[in-house]
């Protein structure tokens, strides 16, 4: 059994979670002992981030990194595409998401809730987030998902983010508009099988964290 230390609502955790489902591998959620960001965890993890798997006494954070060893620990169905430079390519397109479009995301958490939100900050970022969305759709071509017909490691964090994009993006009326190929790849995502499974926790607990805010 692996133990995932996450919290609800974590991007990274989800993007884990979707290989284990998609490996079929038995894990468990734990939250990190003594909370988030707590000298406990970061007795475990000294930089205290999630998410961390704990597997036979092996303890692994960063999701890149989980994800690339839960695939060589379960090789089918394989992740990365056995060709070299479609396999490059998505590891480019992993790193866009993790360095450029999440974090983009991420700057606005301290502003969902209105008694906190900089407006001007808000339009900025929204800029940038819109310029990251056309930067991928420069440099991706979804037939339908990143690598083929079939859900690689890549798609993973875009699962996650562009669901929390989708929310933000109404909750907190940002007017960010998604060309068409992109919005096509997020309808083909959240059909997969895999996806819909992590969406149908991960969704209602963005949605649970997102009114917490906005409520105050």
């Amino acid at each position: 059994m692996i133990k995932l230390y996450c919290i609800p609502p974590s991007v990274y955790s989800a993007k884990v979670r979707l290989v284990l489902r998609a490996k079929g591998l038995e894990f468990e959620d734990v939250l990190p002992p003594g909370g988030y960001g707590s000298d406990e965890y970061k007795a475990m993890v000294p930089y205290g981030t999630l998410p961390a798997i704990e597997h036979d006494g092996f303890l692994l954070a960063d999701s890149e990194a989980i994800n690339e060893y839960l695939d060589e620990l379960a090789p089918e169905p394989p992740l990365w595409p056995s060709e070299l430079r479609k396999r490059a390519a998505a590891r480019m397109l992993s790193r866009f998401h993790d360095t450029r479009l999440e974090p983009s995301l991420r700057a606005l958490f301290g502003h969902v809730d209105p008694s906190r939100r900089d407006h001007d900050f808000v339009l900025t970022q929204s800029d940038i987030i819109m310029e990251r969305i056309h930067q991928l759709d420069r440099i991706a071509s979804p037939s339908p998902l990143m690598t083929g017909s079939q859900l690689s490691l890549c798609d993973c964090g875009y699962a996650i983010t562009l669901e929390m994009l989708s929310q933000l993006n109404a909750a907190m009326d940002l007017g960010i508009m998604l060309p068409e190929p992109i919005a096509r790849y997020i309808g083909t995502l959240r059909a997969d099988p895999v996806v819909a499974a992590e969406l149908a926790s991960y969704g209602p607990a963005l949605a649970a964290w997102i009114a917490s805010e906005i409520g105050g």
